[in-house]
């Protein structure tokens, strides 16, 4: 593998190659770029960093600082941690992959099936109103699969967080938590 050239301020090589990983991996689910420098540079951190030390390091903008760490927060990726003689918040990562994963499934996977759910009814009655018999027997085929699909998805996801052994995943006040838990 060829070793990673850092561009940031004083960042050792080691520490860039990391923080792409983590670059990559917020790109594969659907998050900013700036979400997985700043996981990445939590991570790295000997110590806990204030959001001006994250602006250094990074060389981002405030804004993208602001948003990542909001995004971070409430995945439970990143945690604020007191430190003396600070007046600023300081941060440093989650290590858990346990609450990274219960997380990303409780603030993004969820939330997705819900909507996916809402979003099927609506496509029910659009194809209802499809005038051509023909392509309402072929929609609705279509929609059968889908339903199949999400119905599976709702039974394999308490099983994936059973396996990883994560049983509070949701407040009981919350749209899927009784399917999910």
């Amino acid at each position: 593998m060829p070793e990673v050239q850092s561009s940031k301020t004083s960042m050792p090589d080691w520490e860039a190659g990391v923080i792409e990983l983590f670059v990559r991996g917020a790109n594969l689910v659907g998050l900013p770029r700036s979400v997985g420098e700043i996981y990445g540079c939590l991570f790295c951190a000997k110590t806990p960093l204030s959001f001006d030390r994250l602006e250094i390091r990074l060389q981002i903008s405030r804004g993208s600082i602001s948003q990542g760490l909001k995004v971070l927060r409430q995945l439970g990726a990143v945690k604020v941690q007191y430190v003396a003689g600070s007046r600023k918040d300081h941060y440093i990562a989650e290590l858990s992959i346990l609450q990274l994963v219960q997380g990303f499934v409780r603030d993004q996977l969820v939330p997705h099936l819900d909507s996916g759910s809402v979003r099927l009814k609506e496509v029910e009655t659009l194809i209802q109103n499809e005038p051509d018999a023909s392509i309402r027997a072929h929609a609705k085929q279509r929609l059968r699969t889908l339903l199949s699909w999400q119905g599976r998805g709702q039974k394999l996801l308490p099983l994936v967080m059973t396996v990883l052994g994560g049983n509070k995943l949701l407040d009981s006040d919350q749209g899927s938590a009784n399917r999910i838990i």
